[in-house]
């Protein structure tokens, strides 16, 4: 497969997974704001898996609380960091760029909600009694997972994936 076919699929899984993602993620919000009022909680599974409507000024795990001037310009170098990458990613293997879609998808929807409310919505909580794992939505594990999968990548298999050549037909 030529070099421009491959960029041009690349792009498609970045733009698929991101859309994708995105949407999911916006909807979800929409859907805990329309249906639990701030603050309750909804239990799904237990204690273990609680729906909670919450409101996060700050970053993951509610650092940085009311630095919303902090995390837009944040947002946008996290985008202009998935643009970098998938240039120079582009011969690589499609999953990666699931993955910077994801990622791309992740800071869009925080940064949707940031520029629109001047918070993020934050619904799933998961944990037993007070121990609990802090609050989060679809965007959450979009940015820090695809964050350290992409981190990984770059550490080890990027070192021994060739790029896709041109030229060959395995490709």
């Amino acid at each position: 497969m030529d070099s421009s076919r491959w960029a041009w699929r690349a792009t498609w899984a970045l733009a698929v997974t991101a859309v994708v993602l995105y949407v999911a993620d916006q909807l979800t919000k929409a859907w805990v704001v329309a249906t639990i009022p701030y603050g309750e909680q909804v239990p799904v599974i237990g204690n273990l898996v609680v729906l909670w409507h919450l409101r996060n000024t700050g970053a993951a795990f509610s650092l940085f609380q009311g630095a919303t001037w902090l995390f837009v310009p944040v947002h946008l170098l996290a985008i202009g960091m998935v643009a970098y990458f998938h240039i120079q990613l582009r011969q690589r293997s499609l999953w990666i760029h699931v993955v910077l879609g994801a990622i791309l998808a992740g800071g869009l929807g925080n940064l949707t909600d940031r520029l629109r409310q001047g918070y993020v919505t934050d619904f799933v909580s998961v944990g037993i009694g007070d121990l609990r794992w802090p609050a989060f939505n679809v965007a959450d594990p979009c940015l820090v997972l695809g964050i350290i999968i992409l981190v990984a990548y770059l550490m080890f298999a990027e070192r021994s994936e060739p790029a896709r050549d041109a030229g060959d037909p395995s490709s």
